[in-house]
């Protein structure tokens, strides 16, 4: 198991793993864009690690919405 997720990361890494590499470094950042700014809205107003829960819970939900049309070299 460990050597499918290092070979996954290598061709990740070679951009070679998705058909539109753009396409998923954009779906990336937006999940971690979604995250970071609910930590730092919900960081306002309530302890952080009630914010890092928010925006953990937040990206946690977003990656298999964001990465459900993503195609496989």
């Amino acid at each position: 198991m460990l050597s499918t997720a290092i070979d996954s990361a290598k061709l990740l890494l070679a951009g070679k793993l998705f058909k539109d590499n753009a396409k998923v470094m954009r779906q990336i950042a937006i999940g971690a864009g979604s995250g970071a700014a609910v930590v730092v809205v919900v960081g306002l107003f309530a302890p952080m690690w009630v914010a890092a829960v928010a925006g953990g819970a937040v990206s946690g939900v977003l990656q298999p919405i964001l990465f459900k049309d993503l195609k496989y070299a």
